[in-house]
């Protein structure tokens, strides 16, 4: 995020914060002119109406979440197991995309053209792992069952509440990844 941006990124950039902090009811362009210090007038100069802007935060939040994650995969030059483990991290962990993915999930649940959009993203991100893990395992019904189990992995732990005794979330959602990316446990849990 070090180059500057144009005053359309901004509007996008500024849409997406809210959307991730307060869904997609938050976003309006009143207040996001506010938060950019700018007139809403000036929104108008870049797009037709907020439904245009939403579009636009469904386009950067897809290309952030698919081409640019499975592009820095690729690039990582890992083992199949490892390119599943990093899509993970990339997508589903830290301040940036999460909060905009979970964000959209919601607002996927009252909107059927973001529902179909959310499908897309889905199946691409469920082809990176079923890719992956096909390249070591035979069976397609179980590279399916292994690359929903990653996918639902990644996702529920966030919505999970439970407790871990003795262990740490990070430490028994490794092991599960483990686990279903086949990978034996090699020293005594902790």
């Amino acid at each position: 995020m070090g180059a500057l941006r144009t005053p359309r990124e901004k509007w996008i950039e500024a849409g997406l914060r809210v959307l991730a902090a307060g869904g997609v009811d938050a976003v309006r362009v009143e207040a996001l002119a506010k938060t950019l210090g700018v007139t809403k007038g000036g929104f108008y100069g870049y797009f037709a109406d907020r439904e245009e802007l939403l579009a636009e935060m469904l386009d950067t939040w897809e290309r952030e979440s698919v081409d640019d994650v499975i592009d820095r995969v690729e690039r990582e030059g890992v083992d199949a197991r490892d390119k599943v483990r990093l899509a993970g991290r990339l997508t589903f962990s830290g301040d940036r995309l999460l909060p905009i993915d979970l964000a959209v999930r919601e607002w996927a649940r009252r909107d059927p053209a973001v529902a179909e959009r959310l499908r897309r993203v889905d199946n691409q991100r469920i082809q990176l792992a079923r890719d992956a893990i096909g390249t070591y395992c035979a069976d397609p019904e179980e590279v399916e069952a292994r690359a929903l189990l990653a996918f639902c992995t990644a996702i529920g732990s966030h919505f999970l509440a439970a407790d871990h005794p003795g262990r740490t979330r990070s430490a028994v959602v490794a092991r599960a990844a483990d686990l279903i990316l086949d990978v034996p446990r090699t020293e005594a849990p902790d």
